[in-house]
Parts: structure tokens; C-alpha cells; sequence
């Protein structure tokens, strides 16, 4: 896929661009809803400052220079864009949406600019536990509105996540798990809503398990894979029983 799909992302400069887009969405997600203020240039500041922390943090996980420029590169342009607000031109609507839009071709510039400079690694622990997490991470990213809106998935995504597997790794075992998730997915539909809604929780919770075992066995999938599936998963079960019980 890498090869033939994505060619670009060979690139050493674009593979660190859709790296760092990847980091300023989870942050979104993360740390945006945290913190709403009411001012627009607390906004403002706050959405930079969400998506720059974990870029920030990204960029010294793998060692990529120019971390102070590509952070400006994110804050100026809000600032720009309060000017004129400032002088009553423009909405603060058009301060989020005009930061959005000037912060691209900035953080585009200093990154051709120069050229996806390599300085080294970091090695504080905490930097390089987050930065080895990130399936774990962007999982949680994913997942964040299920707390306080649950997600209950139909039926039929029971058999979806363990096809995966099956088609990755047609062994004994994975049939088999497959053919309890036919009955468990055949038992929602002769039950009542709420139980039905209980199996279905169930069901993601234990497969969140199974993507463990996986992970521990680095095994028919890799590592991230099953890191990533496992933490959304039991993301989906754990806010389903919640609601439920």
C-alpha cells in the first residue's frame, strides 16, 4: 500500500507533515472541548495552543528540529487575524476559521523551508512512553465524544471486528471466535433492546481482550493494530455499560 496507494508519503518531508496534522487533530480532540472561553482571543489561544503541545511533543519524540518556528507558525497566524477584529472588520468566527486557513501554507513554508531537520531523539521517559502510545492515543482521540454521548453500534459490527482478524489470520482459533460472535450476534436479535444492547457492549468488551492477546502475541496483525483496535474497543464497551447499568 505504502508503495503503490501512497507513494508520497515516502517523502521524508510529507510523511512529517501528515505526522504533524495527525498530532494538531488529536490535541483537537483532546484538549480543545477541556477549555471553552467565552473571549475570542482566549479561543484563539487555546486552539493553538491544543494543537501545538502535542505536535510539539510529537516533533521531540522523533527527533524533528525546528520545533520553536513550526509552533509560531501555528500561533501568528491567529494573531494576524485579530487585528482586524479588533478594529470591528471581522467576526470572531472568521478569527477561527482565517487562523485555520493562514496557519497551513505558515507551517507549510517552515517545513520546506527547512527541509524536515532531523536534531535527536528525546529520551525523557515520558516523551517516549506518549510517543510509543500513539495508537493508544489517537484511539482516545477517536473515542472522547463517546463519554458523554455513547455510540451503540448495530449488530452487525460484532461479526465486522473479528473479520478482520479473520481475514488477516484464518486459523482454528480465529474461527472459532468467529462462530461465537455469529450466535452472540444472533442472540441480539431474539432478545430484548436492553439486553440486546448489553451482548453488543459485551461483545466489544471481550474483543477488546482479544486484541490483546494479539498485542501480547504479536501476532496476525501488528502491534499498533491491535493496540489502536483494543483501546477503542473497550472505549466503545465501557461507555455502553455505563449508560446500560
Amino acid at each position: 500500500m505504502t508503495t503503490t496507494v501512497l507513494p508520497a508519503l515516502r517523502s521524508p518531508v510529507v510523511r512529517h507533515g501528515a505526522e504533524m496534522l495527525v498530532a494538531m487533530l488529536v490535541g483537537m480532540a483532546l484538549l480543545g472541548p477541556l477549555w471553552t472561553p467565552e473571549r475570542v482571543e482566549l479561543a484563539a489561544l487555546w486552539m493553538a495552543a491544543s494543537m501545538s503541545v502535542p505536535m510539539a511533543l510529537w516533533m521531540r519524540y522523533r527527533g524533528h528540529g525546528r520545533i520553536f518556528e513550526m509552533c509560531a507558525a501555528m500561533v501568528v497566524p491567529y494573531a494576524v487575524v485579530l487585528v482586524p477584529h479588533w478594529a470591528g472588520l471581522v467576526s470572531a468566527g472568521v478569527v477561527e476559521m482565517g487562523g485555520h486557513l493562514l496557519m497551513l501554507p505558515a507551517m507549510a513554508f517552515v517545513l520546506v523551508r527547512y527541509r524536515h531537520e532531523h536534531g535527536t531523539p528525546s529520551a525523557n521517559p515520558v516523551i517516549r512512553f506518549l510517543g510509543d502510545r500513539w495508537p493508544a492515543v489517537i484511539a482516545l482521540a477517536l473515542t472522547f465524544d463517546f463519554w458523554a454521548a455513547p455510540v451503540v453500534p448495530p449488530v452487525w459490527t460484532l461479526l465486522l471486528i473479528q473479520a478482520i482478524y479473520l481475514v488477516r489470520g484464518r486459523t482454528l482459533g480465529q474461527l472459532v471466535v468467529f462462530g461465537l460472535y455469529v450466535l452472540l450476534a444472533a442472540a441480539v436479535l431474539l432478545v430484548s433492546p436492553w439486553t440486546g444492547a448489553l451482548l453488543i457492549a459485551l461483545g466489544w468488551g471481550a474483543h477488546a481482550v482479544w486484541d490483546l492477546v494479539h498485542h501480547v502475541r504479536d501476532a496476525v496483525v501488528a502491534r499498533w493494530w491491535s493496540e489502536f483496535c483494543g483501546v477503542f474497543d473497550l472505549v466503545i464497551a465501557v461507555t455502553m455499560l455505563v449508560v446500560l447499568v
